[in-house]
């Protein structure tokens, strides 16, 4: 009797956690399940997979097997120790009995005989996998909120869904998909589909999470005389009043202007002086009465 290398029959390693048994298990059912897989050899693929599970899945199982099989690798000739009987928590009598599965003789000359003796294909039942896919969305649809239609491959599959994309939803922020991921196998639950949104870059707005920010345009007289001028926002030109005196680089907060939420972002406005170009002669002369009746000199303070 051949020795089996379970560790090696699931692909992963013996120091692996009790998660990752579980997770390279749902993977290779899902490959290799025979109603499923058009793979050769997929129905043995399968059995010894689920014999392997069987063992590493159960912390007793898998401790045995590990002192059993320290000195062996897959394929050795192997003859379990002469009384050898193995004593786990789920052991019905001398002998577990497991009555719906199809294991190998060195599984059974370990953890016990199958009662039924029966070769047959065991049912079983497999849930989805989870898929992961992104969209983009416009920065003004993340502020309103829109219902969008999208088109992705799902395991090779087109599928074409209706999606809602809620008001105030960020960038790297998931909409879960409940059911609309891999398909379960007999009976299984299918997976869900989470999709990551990445808003698309605006050309006049900025965003920080929920805050939104943008550089506002001003005229030397607008900032000197604390103007009422309008501000764009995401949600429509706003009026408001400048500071006196105030000077670029100079950031003007807008209060619950930015993304919708609880609490909603703000709107951060980051003041630029425009000089306007004289484009004649009167207008020059403005500059240089400028220059004569108000001295000043911005690299002094500096």
């Amino acid at each position: 009797m051949d020795f089996k290398d379970y560790y090696q029959i699931l692909g992963v390693s013996k120091t692996a956690t009790l998660d990752e048994i579980k997770k390279q298990y749902r993977r290779l059912a899902h490959k290799y399940h025979p109603d499923i897989s058009k793979e050769k050899g997929a129905e043995e693929k399968f059995k010894a997979m689920k014999e392997a599970y069987e063992v590493l899945k159960d912390p007793k199982k898998r401790k045995a097997y590990d002192q059993m099989g320290s000195g062996y690798h897959g394929g050795d000739s192997f003859t379990p120790p002469p009384g050898w009987e193995f004593d786990g928590a789920t052991q019905q009598g001398p002998r577990q009995h497991h009555a719906q599965a199809d294991f190998s003789d060195f599984f059974e000359s370990l953890f016990g005989q199958n009662k039924t003796g029966a070769r047959h294909h065991q049912s079983f039942s497999q849930d989805g996998q989870d898929q992961h896919s992104k969209i983009q969305v416009a920065l003004e649809d993340a502020f309103t909120g829109c219902k969008k239609h999208i088109a992705l491959s799902i395991n090779g599959a087109s599928k074409e869904l209706n999606i809602k994309i809620p008001a105030g939803i960020i960038n790297g922020q998931q909409i879960r998909l409940t059911g609309q991921g891999s398909p379960g196998i007999q009976g299984g639950k299918n997976g869900d589909l989470y999709l990551e949104i990445h808003i698309q870059k605006h050309p006049t707005f900025t965003l920080d999470k929920k805050d939104v920010y943008l550089t506002l345009p001003v005229t030397p007289w607008e900032a000197a005389l604390g103007e009422k001028i309008e501000v764009p926002t995401l949600g429509g030109t706003i009026a408001f009043t400048l500071p006196a005196n105030a000077q670029t680089g100079q950031k003007i907060r807008l209060k619950g202007r930015g993304l919708p939420g609880n609490p909603p972002g703000d709107q951060y406005a980051t003041l630029a002086i425009y000089i306007p170009e004289p484009k004649n002669a009167e207008q020059k002369a403005l500059y240089e009465k400028m220059k004569m009746e108000m001295p000043f000199n911005p690299r002094k303070s500096r």
